[in-house]
């Protein structure tokens, strides 16, 4: 398990690394300001965030902070979309950074289905 969670970090820091490199071969316009400074901050946050989450104070605590990080990498998958759509970069960086979004959403979308299962199931138990 704590592989998992290392490979896991490691994955959403070598994706905001991906990001960064994006970030800096968008168009110096007003254009590519704009998505620059939406890109940097969406696609940085869940490596941060799932730091925190790591140390939730609680199973509800870590669900809550895995949403927010869910919430960041939708937004950074629309955003590179957007980018590659226009296109306001024609490298395969852009389709790079697509696909491990995609399953980097899979894999918090999981994770938070877990987490709440597991609540639950803790409930059900004591209850029971």
């Amino acid at each position: 398990m704590k592989n998992q969670k290392f490979d896991l970090q490691n994955r959403l820091v070598k994706f905001a690394i991906l990001i960064m490199k994006i970030v800096e071969m968008l168009p110096k316009n007003y254009t590519g300001r704009h998505f620059k400074n939406q890109l940097i901050r969406s696609g940085t946050a869940p490596a941060f965030i799932y730091g925190e989450a790591q140390a939730a104070e609680s199973r509800k605590d870590f669900v809550h902070k895995m949403k927010i990080g869910l919430k960041e990498l939708r937004e950074s998958f629309i955003a590179l979309t957007i980018i590659k759509e226009k296109p306001l970069l024609e490298h395969k960086k852009a389709d790079q950074a697509l696909v491990e979004c995609d399953e980097l959403i899979s894999i918090f979308f999981t994770s938070i289905d877990t987490a709440k299962r597991n609540m639950k199931n803790r409930k059900s138990n004591i209850q029971g």
